[in-house]
């Protein structure tokens, strides 16, 4: 065991932690040393995501200590940059072990530095904190939150007054002041309770008000009022809200999964709360068959993102991935505005990077801009924030993340919820299924096909394989995959494109991250990037085809399958 680690360790053995503390701190140095290892190795790094680890004792673990730290540099920073505003935060959290007392962990050491803190009074959806930043006037606020990340985790994610999570400058100048916290006696943890103030269902209902009035279609959801649909929060957030959306707009037969109804932080019927994994979606698959539903949604813990099962051609329940879902959504969206007259030219979609190309071609054949940014959504909320002379419609992520409308700056299940069962209900009204909808797209535009790979390498040793796996692909790019010759590199972290035929270069204008693309002259598309959350490195692939006619379906998509499967034995995936 390093010394160093040890002796640092030793420094939480003092009075000023506490008792339970101490005493764990004192059990990894008698009993555990690989744990103590992992949990004073480093400093839990505060990103450009803000703070997401295991939770546990120790500088490289989510506590309160560290939850503290980060709390006093975004203080620190906002009074510094802000000097003259009577400064206002707003704090919510999701159903996770410890997540309420992190967020009061926050707003104490919120108000302990005179800053204004409304405190939700119980669990809510990461989509209504980023509304109400905007809403109260806040300059900024706190979801305490790892996502979809195993029950262990815990997170803690900042937005600016944007209501999006906070990039350049706003990035380096949080990260700095909270690197800058460097003893734990320099956090106010205590005084200004005053200064705290309970929030709940004054901001539901205005938030829930805004969904309602996205609806596009109020005719068909009438028409077809009882399409059986199951629900399932996956013991997460969703639970406070999807559920009275879709009542709101007109859904009369929603089933929510009573086994995963409760809010839960050991998500104690699923491996994984991540709707994005089969496993995660069973339970609720199950319940439509049984009922016979149409539909199914499943929202992850803080219900900003939301996966979809529907019955195939031959009735039986299967997923969409987040690429299908996005470009129904879009395409649905957008055939609305434009049979309602409301298409003027100044309107945008946005996707990022990773995420079909579908959705730009089909954006394009509506005469609608669709601006690539990179991987996050914060880069969705950049772009709104960045377009005040355009209207923004529609975006998303392949990662199941959407948003509808721009009175929230973030990935939103909850309108997505409602914006997928009423395109649902449009198309039952004309005798459509969403899986044949699906399947006229790809005959319209080409059957696109995506494909993603996560490696997960934790702890220590793993992120220093995945910096290197990184440095091997930038270094010694493949000049072909799967027999066809990579054409064109993408390099964002070096800020370089470069044409792999004639070898001259081009500046990239997205900001600089650690992502790597590689095109081929078959039309394939890899990108490979650590992943900026969690400690695994991805490898998403693109493969397009055209699809003769709807009876050529699944023989296409079994031959697209095997393609991508061939693209990663090209790259020794």
């Amino acid at each position: 065991m390093n010394t160093d680690i040890i002796e640092k360790a030793k420094t939480w053995l003092s009075d000023y932690f506490d008792k339970e503390t101490r005493d764990e701190v004192q059990r990894l140095i008698n009993e555990d040393p690989n744990e103590l290892n992992e949990s004073f190795y480093r400093t839990l790094e505060f990103g450009t995501g803000g703070l997401r680890g295991i939770m546990g004792v120790g500088t490289n673990r989510m506590n309160r200590y560290t939850v503290g730290a980060a709390t006093q540099g975004l203080a620190n920073y906002l009074k510094k940059n802000l000097p003259d505003k009577e400064l206002k935060v707003v704090v919510s959290h999701d159903s996770r072990n410890n997540s309420r007392f992190f967020a009061e962990v926050t707003a104490r050491v919120m108000a302990a530095n005179g800053i204004l803190c409304y405190l939700f009074e119980d669990l809510r959806p990461t989509p209504e904190l980023s509304f109400a930043v905007r809403h109260l006037g806040c300059h900024a606020g706190v979801m305490v939150t790892a996502s979809h990340n195993p029950k262990e985790y815990n997170g803690y994610k900042v937005y600016w007054g944007d209501g999006g999570q906070f990039v350049p400058p706003h990035d380096k100048g949080i990260i700095n002041e909270v690197n800058a916290v460097t003893s734990y006696d320099q956090i106010l943890w205590d005084g200004g309770d005053d200064r705290i103030r309970i929030i709940g269902r004054e901001v539901d209902d205005v938030y829930l008000a805004r969904i309602k009035a996205l609806t596009l279609n109020p005719e068909a959801i009438a028409h077809q009022h009882d399409l059986k649909i199951v629900y399932t929060p996956l013991h997460g957030t969703g639970i406070t809200m999807v559920p009275k959306a879709l009542e709101m707009y007109g859904f009369t037969n929603v089933t929510v999964l009573e086994s995963q109804k409760t809010p839960d932080g050991n998500f104690p019927t699923v491996a994984s709360p991540n709707p994005e994994e089969r496993t995660a979606m069973e339970l609720a698959m199950r319940k439509a068959d049984e009922i016979q539903a149409d539909l199914v949604l499943a929202t992850d813990p803080d219900a900003d993102r939301v996966g979809i099962a529907v019955r195939d051609d031959h009735g039986q329940m299967i997923l969409l991935n987040g690429n299908m879902t996005g470009s129904l959504l879009v395409y649905y969206i957008l055939s609305q505005w434009k049979n309602s007259g409301k298409l003027t030219g100044k309107e945008f979609t946005v996707k990022t990077i990773v995420t079909t190309e579908l959705i730009r071609d089909i954006s394009a054949s509506f005469g609608v801009e669709c601006p690539d940014v990179l991987t996050g959504f914060k880069y969705i909320a950049e772009q709104i924030q960045n377009s005040p002379d355009k209207q923004f419609i529609v975006g998303g992520e392949e990662s199941y993340g959407y948003l509808v409308g721009d009175f929230v700056r973030d990935k939103d299940a909850v309108s997505a919820c409602c914006m997928i069962a009423e395109m649902a209900a449009v198309l039952a009204d004309s005798g459509k299924s969403l899986y044949r909808q699906l399947q006229e797209l790809y005959l319209q535009y080409g059957f696109y096909k995506e494909s993603l790979l996560s490696i997960t390498r934790k702890g220590q040793a793993g992120a220093a394989e995945i910096q290197q796996m990184m440095s091997d692909f930038r270094n010694q790019p493949p000049k072909e995959v799967n027999g066809s010759p990579v054409v064109r590199m993408m390099d964002y972290k070096q800020s370089i494109a470069q044409d792999c035929q004639n070898g001259t270069t081009s500046p990239i204008t997205l900001p600089k991250s650690d992502v790597l693309q590689f095109f081929t002259a078959d039309g394939t598309k890899i990108t490979v990037r650590p992943s900026g959350t969690e400690p695994k490195i991805k490898f998403y692939f693109g493969v397009k085809e055209q699809l003769a006619d709807l009876q050529s379906f699944e023989r296409t998509s079994q031959e697209l399958d095997a393609k991508i499967e061939k693209v990663k034995a090209s790259m020794k995936l």
